[in-house]
C-alpha cells in the first residue's frame, strides 16, 4: 500500500514539473520565434533565383545576368526585382547597394518608396469600403471629402470614381509645386475651386496628386480611423505585407531601407522630405519588393478574402483612354499600342493583351509594376535612383511571358539609345520632385 501511494506521489510530481517546465518555456520564448509562430505567410518569397520545380517562360539566369549587366550603369545605386508566373513568386532578388559606396547591399527585405503605386492601394481601399456598401463610387465625392473644393463647385456633381481616376477637369499636377514647398495638402485641396477647369468633370483625364489624396479623407470619414491604420488592418496585414508602411517616420525606422539618389552612384543621397508623405493615398506608401510582390498577386486575384473579385474588377476597368501616356511610352510603342485608366491602375494593351500597372516616382526614388491578371504573370522593381532605364526589365519579362520575340530594351547590347538624353518631361506617374 505504501508502495502504491509512493509511486502515485511521484507521478503527481513528475507531471507537477513538466507542466512547469513547459510553462517556463512559453513564458519565456523569444519575441521572434512567437511572431513567426503568428500564423503562415499567405505567399512565399523565394529568394535569390526562380523555382525550379516549375517550366516557366522566363529565363532567370539569364534576367539575373542581364540585371547585373544593368547595374554596372553610373546611374544605379540599388535595384530590387520580384517576377511572378502562374500566381506564384518565381524570383526575387536585391542589387546594389542601399546608399552609393557603402558596401551594403539591397536585399528583398529592403524598402524603398513606392510613390505612386500608392495611388492603386488608395483605390483598392475606397472601392472595397463601396463593395461593402459604405459608400458609393457614383455618389459626389465632396459628400465624403470636406476639404475638397473644385472650380464652379464641381465637388458636388464629380464622383469618387472620377477622382480615382483623374477625371475631376482641373489641369495635370494642380498644386503639386505648392506642395513641394511646404503648403498643407489640406489647405491646397480647398483652394483647387479657385483654379480653372480645363473640361466637364468625367470627361477628360489629368494627372492629380494633391487633388487624388481626398481618397484618404474618404477612407478615414468611412472608417472612422486614420488613413494608415485602415489601409494596414484591411489589406497590408491580411496579405503579409509586414515591412509595408505609410510614413516618412517609419521608412526611417526600417532594418533597412533604401536612401533616394539623384545623381547615380557617384552622388551623396538626397533629404528624404514630407511633401508627398501629406498626400499619402496619392504617393506615401513604403515596401520592399517582397511586400509589391504580394501585392500585386492580391491585384492578380490570389486573395479574394482580401479583395473580392467586385472590387478588383472595379479598379481594373478602364474608365478613360490615356493618348498621353501612350505617347510617353513611345520608345515601347511597338508593344503597349494603346493605354486607359481605370482606378488607381493603368490598363495596356500589350501586343493584343490585357495588362494592368502602374509607374511611379518621387525624388530619387522609383517604381514599376505590369501584370497580366487572366495569366497571374507579372513583373514589380524598386529601385532609389532618378533614371528610367529600368523602365525596359517590364517589357523583357512581359515578352518573355508571352514569349514574343527579344528585344533588347534594357538597351545593354546597343547603347546607342541609351547613350541619348532623357526628355526633360514629367512622367505622368511621377509624384513630383520630392
Amino acid at each position: 500500500m505504501f508502495l502504491r501511494r509512493l509511486f502515485t506521489f511521484l507521478l503527481v510530481g513528475a507531471a507537477f514539473v513538466g507542466l512547469l517546465w513547459a510553462a517556463t518555456l512559453l513564458l519565456t520564448r523569444p519575441a521572434d520565434d512567437a511572431r513567426a509562430d503568428a500564423g503562415p505567410r499567405r505567399f512565399e518569397l523565394v529568394v535569390g533565383e526562380a523555382k525550379a520545380s516549375r517550366p516557366s517562360a522566363v529565363d532567370y539566369a539569364r534576367l539575373d545576368a542581364r540585371l547585373q549587366a544593368l547595374m554596372e550603369d553610373p546611374a544605379m545605386v540599388g535595384l530590387a526585382v520580384a517576377v511572378v508566373e502562374d500566381g506564384e513568386i518565381r524570383f526575387a532578388k536585391g542589387y546594389g547597394e542601399i546608399v552609393a559606396g557603402s558596401g551594403d547591399l539591397v536585399t528583398t527585405g529592403t524598402v524603398f518608396r513606392w510613390a505612386s503605386l500608392s495611388k492603386g492601394v488608395a483605390a483598392d481601399m475606397v472601392a472595397l469600403l463601396a463593395h461593402e456598401n459604405r459608400l458609393s463610387l457614383y455618389e459626389p465625392v465632396g459628400r465624403h471629402a470636406a476639404s475638397l473644393r473644385l472650380p464652379g463647385g464641381n465637388e458636388a456633381s464629380a464622383t469618387v470614381s472620377d477622382l480615382l481616376s483623374h477625371r475631376l477637369g482641373l489641369f495635370a499636377h494642380a498644386h503639386d509645386l505648392k506642395l513641394e514647398e511646404g503648403w498643407d495638402s489640406r489647405y491646397l485641396r480647398g483652394t483647387l475651386g479657385s483654379l480653372h477647369n480645363i473640361c466637364t468633370p468625367g470627361s477628360c483625364h489629368a494627372y492629380q496628386n494633391v487633388a487624388y489624396d481626398a481618397a484618404s479623407e474618404i477612407v478615414e470619414r468611412v472608417t472612422g480611423r486614420s488613413y494608415a491604420e485602415a489601409v494596414q488592418e484591411r489589406l497590408f496585414a491580411p496579405l503579409g505585407m509586414r515591412s509595408a508602411s505609410l510614413s516618412r517616420d517609419a521608412l526611417f525606422r526600417a532594418p533597412s531601407w533604401a536612401r533616394p539618389h539623384v545623381g547615380g552612384r557617384n552622388s551623396l543621397p538626397v533629404e528624404v522630405t514630407d511633401s508627398y508623405y501629406r498626400v499619402p493615398a496619392a504617393g506615401g506608401v513604403n515596401g520592399s519588393i517582397g511586400d509589391l510582390a504580394f501585392w500585386m498577386l492580391a491585384q492578380m486575384g490570389e486573395a479574394r478574402d482580401v479583395l473580392p473579385v467586385p472590387v478588383i474588377a472595379a479598379v481594373q476597368t478602364p474608365r478613360v483612354n490615356t493618348p498621353r501616356e501612350t505617347s510617353r511610352r513611345r520608345k515601347f510603342r511597338e508593344r503597349t499600342t494603346s493605354s486607359a485608366y481605370g482606378l488607381g491602375w493603368r490598363v495596356l494593351d500589350y501586343a493584343g493583351h490585357r495588362v494592368i500597372g502602374h509607374h511611379g516616382g518621387v525624388r530619387g526614388y522609383r517604381s514599376m509594376m505590369m501584370f497580366d491578371p487572366e495569366r497571374r504573370a507579372g513583373i514589380v522593381a524598386l529601385w532609389n535612383s532618378a533614371t528610367s532605364r529600368p523602365n525596359g526589365i517590364e517589357y523583357e519579362v512581359m515578352d518573355r511571358i508571352y514569349r514574343l520575340p527579344f528585344r533588347d530594351w534594357l538597351d545593354i547590347e546597343d547603347r546607342s539609345l541609351a547613350a541619348q538624353p532623357e526628355p526633360e518631361v514629367r512622367p505622368e506617374n511621377e509624384g513630383g520632385s520630392d
